[in-house]
């Protein structure tokens, strides 16, 4: 039978249909929602990734090593993620399309390559993302191929949840209690994506070639997977041991020295598991009654309200705050505020839970959230240097870097963004880490050199009396430094700081 116009069996037989899946922040070949639409309706499917160069360019400036190679733990982690991928292909006949370059130009070039009618991705909410994606929209419509994006990194977004005056919501509680009035079984069902076989095509040789390595992209291994293993696989590992401690979450979340946090936010990050899966445990046990379960699908929510906030103000990627009256705030900005900000960057503030958290985190790219809070506050409240400093060190930094969460965490602490801290309220680093670190577990495991100090001095050394110190072989100013500032007297400092948005009160519940 003759063929006519690309149809394989005569014209009125619909052609086969072939569709490209972009991954991006979704690296999992389960619950995938472009993942699936491209299964449903395309006979052959072929699944890329592209390490954009306009992404990693300035991570390549990120710690350089011997031989000028950049130490950043998170493109290790994708990278090794990846590598699940595609051996998971390959047992079904396929295979990841894995390149090194731009997003804009390698994308349609692929999709033209492979002959696909369809390119399949989901939605992102970073503007400069959406910039890109438009990008690509217009250059693949050029082709006659179409773009099809869906929503797969969160539950709601952008105005799904609005107020009873169909607005956007700026406080968290009343969004949290519409979401889950709102919350229905269908919006958090899994997409199935089981294909059947063949229907992972076969990358044709003009697109076969070498999976970069991390040195061709100017990146060193990092020994993450020592510690975070990746991939569905990790994911799968963790979440499973999280299960077992879920119902005690409530109570061990706020201790760092405890195995009380899920450990779930890289992979939930990079879409290695599925937001549906996880909200779909946790609501399951909350209407069974467990508390923990309660409290760790609030967090869940944050995580949604930060995406929204992002989407419905996407000014804020370039810096401001929420509240515009708080960028009238003078920070610190002489070239002792940039001392400041060094001691605090490298752990040598001479506050023990402070100094921990960041040893913490230069050392694993994770910091627990409690503390989170905390080195925010001291940075913003007790140094007085704008958030944005410390925002752009953990974008650095952390492992789990969500735009939209980190700078809704940084917004909150320095009370500048939406449902944030009052101003007045000032984390105290010595009775965070009384309440929080009682034993000093947690400092010692970073701080070792502080290990031979009483449970009493060591959330604040230079306290304790001469001859503890002198038993523990500890000078201070040498071993361990002096506070870089009295936490009293930046108190007083930053009520003055934040009067030109507030009238200062004398209320201040220095918790």
């Amino acid at each position: 039978m003759r063929t006519e116009q690309g149809h394989a069996f005569g014209p009125n037989i619909e052609p086969m249909q072939k569709a490209l899946v972009w991954l991006r922040r979704d690296l999992r070949l389960y619950d995938n929602a472009a993942l699936h639409h491209a299964l449903k309706n395309n006979a052959q499917v072929w699944v890329t990734f592209i390490f954009d160069v306009r992404i990693l360019k300035p991570l390549q400036a990120n710690d350089v090593v011997n031989g000028g190679l950049a130490h950043d733990r998170r493109i290790d982690f994708i990278w090794q993620g990846l590598q699940q991928i595609d051996e998971a292909l390959r047992k079904q006949g396929g295979g990841l399309i894995v390149q090194f370059g731009e997003s804009t130009e390698c994308i349609p070039k692929i999709a033209q390559a492979l002959g696909v009618n369809t390119v399949y991705s989901n939605h992102d909410y970073e503007p400069s993302a959406i910039a890109r994606d438009q990008q690509i929209q217009t250059s693949l419509e050029a082709l006659g191929i179409s773009l099809e994006t869906y929503k797969d990194q969160v539950i709601f977004e952008k105005k799904e949840i609005l107020t009873n005056s169909s607005t956007v919501f700026s406080v968290f509680t009343p969004y949290k209690n519409n979401w889950l009035r709102t919350l229905r079984e269908k919006d958090i069902a899994a997409y199935e994506c089981t294909p059947k076989t063949g229907q992972f095509a076969e990358i044709p040789k003009v697109l076969i070639t070498p999976f970069p390595s991390l040195e061709s992209m100017g990146f060193c291994p990092t020994g993450i997977e020592t510690y975070l293993p990746p991939g569905s696989e990790g994911g799968e590992q963790f979440l499973e041991d999280f299960l077992h401690r879920i119902d005690q979450y409530q109570i061990g979340r706020d201790f760092p020295a405890i195995k009380g946090v899920s450990y779930l936010s890289t992979h939930l990050r990079f879409g290695m598991l599925s937001i549906r899966g996880l909200v779909r445990e946790a609501h399951r046990r909350m209407l069974a009654g467990s508390m923990g379960a309660t409290i760790w699908l609030s967090e869940l929510i944050w995580r949604d309200f930060y995406f929204m906030i992002l989407a419905n103000h996407p000014r804020l990627a370039d810096g401001v705050a929420f509240k515009p009256d708080y960028d009238n705030i003078e920070w610190e900005s002489s070239a002792h505020a940039k001392t400041l900000f060094q001691a605090w960057c490298n752990g040598k503030t001479g506050y023990p839970l402070i100094d921990a958290a960041m040893c913490q985190l230069n050392q694993s790219g994770y910091m627990h959230n409690r503390l989170r809070m905390v080195v925010a506050s001291f940075l913003t409240k007790d140094l007085g240097i704008d958030w944005r400093w410390g925002e752009a060190y953990f974008a650095k930094h952390l492992n789990d870097f969500e735009l939209s969460s980190n700078n809704g965490g940084w917004q909150w602490a320095s009370s500048s963004g939406c449902d944030a801290q009052p101003y007045f309220r000032i984390f105290n680093p010595i009775t965070q880490s009384q309440k929080f670190d009682a034993e000093g577990k947690f400092i010692r495991r970073y701080l070792p050199q502080l290990d031979k100090l009483s449970k009493k001095s060591i959330h604040a050394p230079w306290e304790a009396g001469h001859l503890e110190l002198e038993a523990a072989g500890i000078l201070l100013g040498r071993d361990y430094p002096l506070p870089i500032v009295s936490h009293d007297e930046a108190r007083k400092k930053t009520l003055m700081r934040y009067s030109v948005v507030k009238k200062v009160t004398l209320e201040d519940s220095d918790a």
